[in-house]
């Protein structure tokens, strides 16, 4: 798919961020429209991590603005994040071991039984069991027992368990800060299938990733940040592994695409 223009669901424009004596953003720019995959790729020291967490409520930026569906928005707490339709995918996916699956999908979000027990506290287990299994097969995630404790499932079950929370909860946006990092080959090619299913479902994803044939694979535009700035955009027409390392790098200078 290549993206057509219209307005931004989501939009960050001269960012700065400062830590100490480090600037770790110096008035980057990114961009993501409705219903794609676009990667956030950068060297080490690039400013990726500073910028998603900024996109995800977690830390505030210095300066410059974001913009959602168009208008001006702060976003201060992941809770803000998420009240605007944006969930996240972290790298160490946050998910409580000892849980079973549907148990850390509605974890802090979780079912209570209608009526008076309800009212007492009593959860809805069997509700958030069955709601769970929907969510895990629309996904293609495969998990043989839904009542495993996570610690028990594979690396690739428990991101497709991560996965399958964000796009629970997300109404516009999922960001998914490398979502493969630890995983094998097999495992990796189950996620980006998950990763598809959740664009079918019109949802944006910010896929933040090392891993460039992977980027080039499922990602529909690709945003380059070196140095705290964005140097480059490429469409997935225009990407290859040559090119994104140079602009990575600095060996390649791409203006900026719009």
């Amino acid at each position: 798919m290549t993206t057509t223009p219209g307005t931004p669901i989501l939009e960050a424009r001269e960012i700065v961020k400062t830590y100490g004596h480090v600037q770790a953003l110096r008035g980057a720019q990114f961009t993501a429209y409705p219903g794609e995959v676009v990667a956030l790729i950068g060297d080490n020291g690039a400013g990726k991590s500073t910028l998603t967490k900024i996109l995800a409520g977690v830390a505030m930026p210095d300066g410059g603005e974001l913009l959602f569906e168009g208008r001006a928005v702060q976003i201060p707490s992941p809770a803000a994040a998420q009240a605007l339709g944006i969930e996240t995918v972290y790298q160490d996916l946050s998910l409580a071991a000892d849980l079973d699956g549907a148990a850390n999908i509605y974890l802090g979000r979780e079912l209570t039984r209608p009526g008076l027990l309800g009212r007492l506290g009593v959860l809805d287990k069997r509700a958030m069991r069955r709601q769970a299994a929907d969510a895990f097969a629309q996904l293609g995630v495969a998990i043989k027992d839904v009542d495993a404790p996570v610690a028990y499932l594979s690396g690739g079950q428990r991101q497709g368990v991560a996965v399958a929370r964000a796009a629970a909860w997300a109404s516009r946006v999922i960001i998914m800060d490398e979502p493969t990092a630890a995983l094998g080959v097999v495992q990796s090619a189950r996620v980006l299938d998950t990763v598809r299913q959740v664009r079918a479902r019109g949802l944006t994803v910010i896929l933040i990733s090392h891993n460039m044939p992977e980027v080039l694979a499922i990602a529909d535009r690709v945003e380059v940040l070196r140095l705290g700035r964005l140097v480059a955009t490429f469409t997935r027409e225009q990407a290859t592994l040559e090119s994104l390392v140079g602009a990575m790098t600095g060996a390649v200078e791409q203006a900026a695409q719009p």
